[in-house]
């Protein structure tokens, strides 16, 4: 067969674009080879519609091995008691958690987009907010952090049946406890969203939500390190206290519930290849090579945000205690719109975003959120980040300027040559 090369040069310019630049876009990470070899196996020819020991189709045997496998790794390494790793996204286990837990019309509380939050957690444009009722909580305007009093304040006015917790753009760390607290005044599952800090909380460097939270979610391609995906998780098994029933008339247990929330309630047949690198990913996220990446992620998302902060950058809440930081580039009068294609142009990846109390559109923006994930992936270190932020700095002031930002971009690129994707 011939080989396609239109298609395979242009995963090759991605590849050389990956190699040359700075990745700091906070939900970007680099797989490691045997991760993507799993991703990109014979197992994406397998049809395997169901759980494991309970298929709808032949020849499930190893598929099925691969999947315990995954789910008896992701146990030991949050401390779950059950698992369900066929969500294709964090969207879609979001998805099969509202379906499994709600009906239509139910009240969720959520937090607020503009403010950090994610679309699947109440927005309008999205199913969260089509097929329930959502009401949101925030941070303040003087800290940029939630004061958990007005969340009280928001949950005892709305009555929610489902309050979630976590962020896409968030740096400090949350408080369960008390979320819990107030779920269980007003009567309320609470779902953790851990899909951007899960590789820190995993191995310890942030608070469990798995304590305190009856469902968590999460991608496993952000700080897990692993290929694009979701997965759901129980530490303790429960029946669900709004009553809901099988069509039989049974009340079953919240892990009966959530798998066929994910099958057949918003999948098919679960992505086998994607499951084996799951089972991969959560194999080296049970490393010590693990553990010090993910420390070393912390440390650099810290030293970057200091460094930002010294040179006048407005870091929302002032600082970070995982892998991002969210900035609000007003004082620098530039929108997040210009700062993002000035930075690109340098090589340096991040994104557009929405900052608390912003006073421009989702498309324009007046802020950028960046992360250490990806770079902290090949090997730089807290020394390098002033480097990094002085790049930032530089094409930001001079975001017209053609000839700087390619000075810019030279320097990075010749810099990155010492630095493998994944070293």
């Amino acid at each position: 067969m011939q080989k396609d090369n239109q298609v395979f040069d242009l995963i090759q310019k991605e590849h050389e674009r990956q190699l040359n630049g700075l990745e700091l876009i906070a939900s970007e990470n680099f797989a490691s080879p045997q991760v993507m070899e799993a991703a990109g196996s014979v197992l994406t020819n397998k049809y395997a519609e169901g759980l494991p020991g309970k298929r709808y189709y032949a020849g499930c045997e190893f598929v099925d091995q691969i999947e315990n496998l995954a789910i008896d790794r992701i146990k030991e390494l949050f401390g779950a008691t059950w698992a369900n790793v066929q969500p294709h996204s964090g969207a879609q286990a979001n998805a099969a958690v509202m379906l499994a837990t709600l009906n239509a019309g139910d009240k969720i509380l959520g937090f607020d987009l503009s403010h950090g939050g994610h679309l699947t957690h109440g927005s309008a444009v999205n199913f969260s907010g089509k097929l329930y009722q959502p009401s949101f909580y925030g941070v303040e305007k003087e800290t940029g952090t939630i004061d958990m009093d007005k969340v009280a304040d928001t949950a005892k006015k709305e009555m929610p049946k489902l309050i979630i917790c976590g962020a896409s753009a968030y740096s400090r760390d949350w408080d369960y406890e008390s979320f819990r607290a107030i779920a269980d005044e007003v009567g309320a599952l609470l779902l953790a969203d851990i899909s951007h800090p899960s590789g820190l909380i995993a191995r310890g460097l942030l608070n469990d939500p798995l304590e305190y939270c009856h469902i968590v979610t999460t991608t496993t391609h952000k700080t897990l390190r692993g290929p694009r995906g979701g997965l759901i998780m129980l530490r303790d098994d429960f029946e669900n206290p709004f009553g809901l029933k099988t069509p039989k008339g049974v009340v079953r247990k919240m892990s009966s519930l959530l798998d066929s929330g994910v099958f057949p309630g918003t999948q098919g047949g679960p992505l086998e290849h994607v499951i084996a690198a799951k089972a991969v990913a959560f194999g080296e996220a049970l490393s010590d090579k693990y553990m010090d990446y993910v420390l070393q992620v912390q440390k650099n998302a810290q030293a970057m945000a200091t460094s930002l902060v010294n040179r006048g950058f407005d870091v929302i809440s002032q600082g970070t205690d995982n892998h991002l930081m969210l900035i609000d580039l007003r004082s620098k009068d530039i929108t997040g719109k210009d700062a993002e294609n000035a930075l690109i142009k340098a090589d340096i990846t991040v994104n557009k975003n929405m900052v608390p109390f912003d006073d421009k559109s989702p498309f324009v923006t007046s802020g950028i959120r960046v992360g250490t994930a990806a770079i902290t992936t090949r090997g730089l270190v807290e020394s390098d980040m002033d480097r990094i932020v002085e790049y930032i700095d530089k094409v930001i002031a001079n975001h017209e300027n053609e000839t700087v930002i390619n000075s810019v971009r030279s320097e990075i690129n010749e810099w990155m040559k010492g630095y493998p994707l994944f070293k």
